[in-house]
């Protein structure tokens, strides 16, 4: 490392410093250099505050709490489609490759069940896997064919938009893009095509943050927006039921999909199914190409379910709060605010009732572990840039994401996934909420001495 250390002050820097040729592009020599060791840059006058944790170190540890989430992300897609594949075989589907789905007579592909796989199945046979649910190598490495393209689009994209408005600015680049850009992967279906993730981060990058000033000055969460973006933009890959389970030619809606289309007066049955004495399923559950699936509120919390890549499982998602709490780093607060607004929420509409929408059935504790909801409220709505930053203002913060979250998916089944609106909506509204905070602190302080 002393020999890098070297290498890297005495043959790379000069060309970088200040007069030398290659001065106007030291934000790119900066990048890796403050990323491989600790800055030797100290601050300077009379008054500043010192602690053992600064912005990289900071995303370092989201990076971190993020690789549940992650690593379960890869897992789940590739058990998601080969699940598929493999009732759809058993129901009579054919899955062919795409040269043998060539060979199909067009004639004869609206009345035979064909199922057909890509690119990424190409791979997984080229090196040897097959696509058996039951393996864990199998599920794993097909999932990651999907996340990793995707991730890399991600970063190398809005990574360098990132960079041009430092090198343009004369800034340092910070880490925050680390962040940004394994967050919006996870929100995302395996589906998407690639050119839309390129045009979905650049717009989250320079729309939500770098319009603004870059890092630190944007008021919106960068990723949301991108993924808002998406949602608006190119809402048939993004909220169909095609794109959630990545195989070509099956379906079948979400858990909240179903409820959304669901009729009023049957409760959950629409995701859980009603069985007979015998355990056969008399009615409800979901409607899929090979069948009608089940869920039960442990698969969903536990993440064994279609939807956004990253957003399935909310143990995982547990335990990254488990690490952004310890670390400092995430506030409990907006977590719990959340929380205590979705479940007081979801009690209201479930009293007030409804025979006009189904989603007014859903018990509270399913709003917990459907959609992107612990995703949003551990890693979205905690984003310290574009949250409120008092500690009553948090709780404020928190409770708001909540209700709205839980208000569009109840009355509004266009849009039975809130959580995006709801925090996109709250981040508007952190700094409103922050000053009457203060407001009022400066108000009863005033009282108070007024009165001694």
């Amino acid at each position: 490392m002393k020999a890098l250390r070297e290498f890297l002050d005495q043959k790379v820097e000069p060309w970088f410093k200040k007069g030398s040729p290659l001065a106007m592009l030291h934000p790119m020599y900066e990048a890796p250099d403050t990323f491989l060791y600790t800055p030797g840059h100290v601050a300077k006058g009379s008054t500043h505050v010192r602690d053992n944790i600064d912005l990289k170190r900071m995303m370092i540890m989201v990076v971190v709490a993020l690789i549940p989430c992650t690593l379960f992300a890869m897992w789940n897609t590739g058990y998601q489609a080969n699940l598929a594949m493999a009732k759809m075989e058993s129901a009579g589907y054919e899955i062919l490759t795409p040269a043998e789905y060539e060979l199909v007579p067009k004639t004869e592909i609206p009345l035979r069940k064909l199922a057909k796989t890509d690119w990424h199945y190409t791979i997984q046979s080229a090196i040897g896997l097959g696509r058996d649910p039951g393996s864990f190598v199998d599920n794993f490495v097909f999932g990651a064919l999907h996340f990793l393209p995707i991730y890399i689009v991600c970063m190398f994209v809005g990574g360098h938009i990132e960079a041009l408005f430092c090198v343009v600015r004369g800034h340092e680049i910070n880490e925050g893009f680390l962040v940004t850009g394994l967050l919006f992967p996870l929100t995302l279906p395996p589906t998407i095509p690639l050119w839309q993730v390129a045009i979905g981060i650049a717009f989250g990058v320079i729309v939500g943050k770098e319009v603004f000033g870059g890092t630190g000055r944007n008021f919106l969460n960068p990723a949301l927006t991108a993924r808002a973006f998406l949602y608006f933009a190119y809402a048939g890959e993004i909220s169909g039921d095609k794109v959630w389970t990545a195989v070509d030619g099956f379906s079948g809606a979400t858990s909240l999909g179903a409820m959304a289309s669901a009729v009023p007066g049957a409760g959950m049955a629409p995701v859980t199914g009603e069985f007979d004495a015998a355990g056969e399923l008399v009615a409800g559950g979901i409607a899929t190409s090979w069948g009608t699936q089940t869920l039960t509120w442990w698969d969903c919390f536990l993440g064994t379910i279609q939807g956004s890549m990253g957003e399935t499982s909310a143990l995982a998602c547990l335990i990254g709060a488990a690490i952004l709490i310890a670390a400092g780093i995430g506030s409990w607060r907006i977590m719990a605010g959340t929380v205590v607004g979705a479940v007081a929420t979801a009690a209201l509409m479930n009293a007030i009732g409804s025979d006009k929408y189904a989603m007014f059935e859903m018990p509270p504790m399913w709003h917990l572990v459907v959609g992107g909801f612990a995703f949003g409220a551990v890693f979205m709505a905690t984003d310290p840039v574009s949250a409120a930053m008092t500690n009553t203002g948090r709780w404020i913060y928190g409770v708001l994401i909540g209700f709205m979250t839980i208000l569009v998916r109840v009355v509004n089944p266009a849009y039975p996934e809130g959580i995006m609106l709801a925090i996109l909506f709250a981040n508007v509204f952190a700094p409103l909420i922050d000053y009457y905070v203060a407001q009022a602190n400066i108000k009863r302080r005033v009282a108070r001495y007024a009165t001694s």
